[in-house]
């Protein structure tokens, strides 16, 4: 059966930067599910991995674009430290959750000088090329449940 829309499809994966440093890897754990075509992998990934079959193994270079987007500069910004309620000890590298906008968005802690705070809301991954290494393990229709909500249910899935 080879992966189309719609399909469970598992995979074990080791990403790296082009420096060849591991980002993340399943390949001490459970391969990761996901429900192909439906927007739970980069764009780059699930197009590379449209019509493969288990047990396929594939390296794959994906420019930002097809990965987490390009590095957005005004998604950082500058906050009073008080502005961050609740939070005792602010570090760099926390990530947090903040009210904006366009409704609840992650951002990083950056940089700490004196009573200002460096937000940024770019994805840790924004702006960088993603080098995957993959192997299918496995492809099965999706269930009724698992399309109505479109993510994976049960082993290697997960449910928010």
């Amino acid at each position: 059966m080879s992966i189309t829309q719609d399909q469970v499809v598992s995979i074990h994966y080791t990403l790296k930067d082009d420096a060849g440093e591991v980002i993340d890897s399943s390949a001490h754990g459970e391969p990761l599910s996901y429900l192909h075509g439906h927007g739970n992998l980069v764009p780059g990934l699930e197009r590379e991995l449209t019509g493969r079959k288990a047990g396929d193994r594939l390296q794959v270079k994906i420019a930002p674009a097809d990965g987490y987007g390009e590095y957005d500069r005004e998604l950082v910004q500058q906050v009073p430290r008080r502005a961050l309620k609740g939070i005792r000890e602010v570090k760099v590298g926390m990530r947090l959750q903040a009210q904006t906008a366009e409704g609840t968005r992650a951002v990083t802690v950056t940089h700490l000088a004196g009573d200002m705070v460096t937000l940024d809301g770019n994805h840790p991954l924004a702006g960088k090329t993603l080098n995957f290494e993959v192997e299918v393990t496995a492809v099965r229709s999706a269930t009724e449940e698992e399309l109505a909500h479109g993510h994976v249910h049960g082993a290697g899935g997960h449910h928010h």
